[in-house]
């Protein structure tokens, strides 16, 4: 996927960049296991904490406060902001909690969101992944490339 993924940004000549938090890194890992992604991936920035979210990623505080890191919110701001600190075209946001510790009754271990910011606009999606910890990441990062391929696809300047 990651492939497609690849020839669809060269033929828009786009450029990517991605914030990830629960992932690690990991989303960005497979965008550059392909030969010749430096022509399409520009960074990346793994906000494990408020502070780099705060602090790189200009999330604002009382986006945090009022939402908290793991929300629809934070996940937006995070896509476009590394979108504008890294200067791509697109920017892919990911937060979440992978467990098997950090749930609550109200964010739940696997629950996550994914943004997407672009020329077509902001897009996040929430998701609720089962597994251990592992398990929750690689079935994030999977759903995070589709988000990507389907966005990409979709794009009317294609």
């Amino acid at each position: 996927m990651e492939i497609e993924i690849g020839k669809l940004l060269i033929e828009k000549k786009y450029t990517i960049a991605c914030a990830e938090s629960c992932t690690g890194g990991l989303l960005t890992d497979r965008l550059t296991n392909v030969s010749g992604s430096s022509a399409y991936v520009k960074g990346s920035i793994v906000a494990y904490s408020n502070e780099v979210k705060m602090n790189i990623l200009h999330v604002k505080p009382e986006t945090i406060q009022n939402f908290g890191a793991v929300s629809e919110q934070t996940s937006k701001e995070m896509a476009e902001n590394v979108r504008q600190v890294l200067k791509t075209d697109i920017g892919v946001s990911i937060t979440g909690i992978a467990g098997p510790t950090g749930g609550t009754p109200e964010k739940p271990v696997g629950l996550v969101f994914i943004g997407i910011s672009g020329p077509n606009g902001d897009k996040v999606e929430q998701f609720k992944f089962n597994g251990t910890r592992t398990d929750v990441k690689e079935k994030v990062v999977e759903a995070a490339l589709v988000l990507i391929q389907v966005y990409l696809t979709i794009d009317k300047n294609l």
